[in-house]
């Protein structure tokens, strides 16, 4: 049987992570281990997760928030390097329903069967009303006779895509070993992207229809700093353009990248004749800061920074628990004593 290593990346949502992490753990199939990756959590995150007891539950704690992309990076290569066939990644406000892995799996042996290579396997994405969402791009390679040839496996509820996100996304490690992972440096809003789009050059991906999650909090619809409302997240799409100019540059057509250019000076323009300042000024800095963006690309086998990722396992932190636990309780006995001897006096 492959080894299958769910990761769950978080940041100050520990109730969305206790949710996420009940749902992995309900599922048909089981995974061999569940790593969560905090991204430097503020909130109670660590004691919420101290308190549970999933057995096979690795927490990844780093000292600095790199982003989505770098938790991201940081969760396959750590699966990658405890040996994982399959990582299955998501953020934690995936909720994903108790099939969803399973039928990951049986449309990868659908597929092992009938000799068709994938890079990787996507769930089905759902808000919280029922409504579709964190759809893919579905891939436009064509087959001997000059057609799409997406539809292939449409009876079997697959189809063939190309740019996807990481909410459920079901990677083999044979993908890993070849493309790498996720570019640290983009940080934020667009990573899963670029990924998709790099890994799916020769190999398409598939959308599996019965696997299926909810996306907790997606009925705002799609990033855009137009409605933005959140004074807190503006300054993020400075990431949010360069990546998406990046990515044009990268993988797209020059016809395209000089659409995606034109689109976001279009965009600075109707910001600022709505006397938005801040937020044209943020677009600028983001198309700027393009010119010179050349990320590196890391290997899943390269090292990982053991003064960035400090490693619990669930029993390292109940003993942790049971051990703070115990010294409270020495604590309150000593100062019963005192206060006995007190009296006494």
């Amino acid at each position: 049987m492959p080894k299958i290593i769910a990761v769950v990346l978080t940041y100050n949502r520990q109730e969305l992570l206790k949710r996420c992490l009940q749902a992995v753990y309900s599922q048909t199939l089981r995974c061999d281990e569940v790593f969560v990756i905090d991204n430097a959590s503020t909130d109670s995150t660590q004691d919420m997760l101290s308190s549970l007891h999933y057995p096979n539950l690795k927490v990844h704690v780093l000292s600095n928030n790199l982003g989505a992309a770098g938790g991201f990076n940081t969760g396959f290569r750590l699966a990658y390097q405890s040996g994982a066939d399959f990582v299955w990644m998501m953020d934690d406000d995936v909720i994903p329903e108790s099939t969803a892995l399973e039928q990951l799996l049986d449309a990868k042996e659908l597929l092992s069967k009938q000799s068709i290579e994938y890079s990787y396997l996507l769930s089905t994405a759902f808000t919280e009303s029922g409504l579709i969402t964190n759809t893919p791009e579905v891939s436009k390679q064509k087959n001997s006779i000059g057609y799409q040839s997406w539809p292939l496996l449409a009876e079997h509820g697959i189809i063939t895509v190309r740019r996807g996100t990481f909410v459920s996304i079901l990677v083999p490690r044979y993908t890993l070993e070849t493309f790498g992972v996720p570019i640290t440096d983009m940080f934020i809003w667009g990573e899963d992207a670029e990924y998709t789009l790099r890994i799916t050059h020769s190999t398409p991906g598939f959308l599996v229809g019965k696997s299926r999650v909810q996306h907790v909090r997606q009925n705002g619809g799609s990033i855009s700093i137009l409605s933005e409302d959140n004074p807190a997240r503006i300054k993020y799409y400075k990431h949010f353009i360069r990546n998406n100019i990046y990515m044009a540059r990268k993988y797209r057509s020059t016809s395209r990248l000089i659409s995606v250019i034109f689109k976001n000076f279009s965009l600075v323009f109707k910001l600022l004749s709505s006397k938005q300042y801040r937020k044209a000024k943020v677009v600028m800095q983001g198309i700027i800061s393009c010119i010179h963006f050349t990320p590196k690309v890391e290997a899943a086998s390269s090292p990982i920074d053991e003064s960035i990722v400090s490693v619990r396992s669930s029993q390292a932190m109940h003993a942790k628990s049971d051990a703070t636990l115990n010294v409270e309780k020495k604590k309150l006995k000593a100062d019963l004593w005192d206060s006995e001897l007190a009296q006494q006096q």
